[in-house]
């Protein structure tokens, strides 16, 4: 197994170097500059001391190995758009927050999804199994930017139970989790509630049922634990996406987290900002994917590491 993973973990190592290299060919391929618009165009020689100040007026592949050396040893460049502050600062003082946001937003997803996609697969056809996917159809019908002010609306303006927006305390943490997380959530029952079914038709579970086991059992340790496959496949993604940053829900309740600069950097050609929060996702979604991997083999020992029998 350790054998396994670390091999795993090295052939990482490839996929993000191709992640940075395609990054940094399209970033620097679209039009424009990073410190001139049409709207506010600088002096041709101020711009072009500021881009021999960041060595943009040197080859790409030059600027290429250069920011690549700089990562390697920790340094993600400074921020041609705050440029009091580097991008490491950036990304410290602000995806922490994006990942308690993203953590607690996956949690809602995940105790909301799944019960309510294995209840609704243990009583097919039955109101409870049409009130579940009910919600489920509007969880997903209903984005993010519509719930949120709802939300909003109704617990903070009518009610006052919950505080309107801003962070800092749990109660200011309530509403935008329940945003994040109630989409996944019914994606999660969804996708719960399709894999129980067909599990709960195997000729495994009627002979466990056929033994006597306590229906308790049959479901926990047998149906749902192969059922789950499809469920961990998707968290791995979805972690990642959750835990670097969404920018519709940090905005709706102004969350200082790092959606906002990754949308900011691609809009004002921030190429640092963009290589830096970029090469952040890519690293989270092949580590949460080599976990997804694992757990793989822990929830079904047949299937080896990257699913290999």
């Amino acid at each position: 197994m350790l054998t396994v993973v670390v091999r795993r973990v090295l052939s990482l190592v490839p996929v993000l170097f191709v992640i940075s290299v395609v990054t940094f060919v399209l970033m620097t391929a679209v039009p424009g500059s990073p410190f001139s618009t049409e709207d506010k165009p600088l002096p041709p020689q101020i711009q072009a001391n500021l881009e021999a100040y960041y060595d943009l007026d040197r080859p790409l592949f030059e600027q290429y190995l250069t920011y690549m050396g700089n990562v390697l040893r920790g340094d993600l460049g400074p921020s041609y758009m705050q440029r009091n502050r580097s991008v490491n600062d950036i990304i410290a003082a602000h995806l922490p927050v994006s990942a308690v946001l993203g953590v607690l937003g996956l949690a809602v997803a995940v105790l909301v999804g799944l019960p309510m996609g294995i209840v609704s697969a243990l009583r097919p056809n039955t109101w409870i199994d049409h009130l579940a996917m009910f919600f489920a159809v509007a969880g997903v019908s209903v984005p993010a930017m519509t719930l949120g002010p709802l939300l909003i609306w109704f617990f903070a303006l009518e009610l006052g139970w919950l505080p309107v927006a801003r962070w800092g305390t749990w109660q200011q943490a309530v509403l935008p989790a329940i945003t994040l997380g109630i989409g996944h959530a019914a994606v999660i029952a969804r996708l719960t509630r399709a894999s129980m079914l067909q599990v709960v038709h195997e000729d495994f579970i009627r002979t466990a049922r056929a033994k006597g086991l306590p229906e308790s059992r049959v479901v926990v340790k047998h149906a749902l634990r192969n059922a789950l496959i499809p469920v961990v496949t998707i968290l791995g993604p979805l972690f990642a996406a959750l835990v670097t940053g969404s920018l519709v829900v940090e905005q709706i309740f102004a969350v200082p987290g790092l959606g906002r600069y990754f949308v900011d950097s691609v809009s004002g050609r921030d190429y640092p900002v963009i290589m830096g929060t970029t090469l952040l996702f890519a690293t989270v979604l092949v580590v949460a994917n080599l976990v997804v991997d694992i757990t793989y083999a822990v929830i079904d020992p047949r299937i080896g590491i990257g699913g290999d029998a």
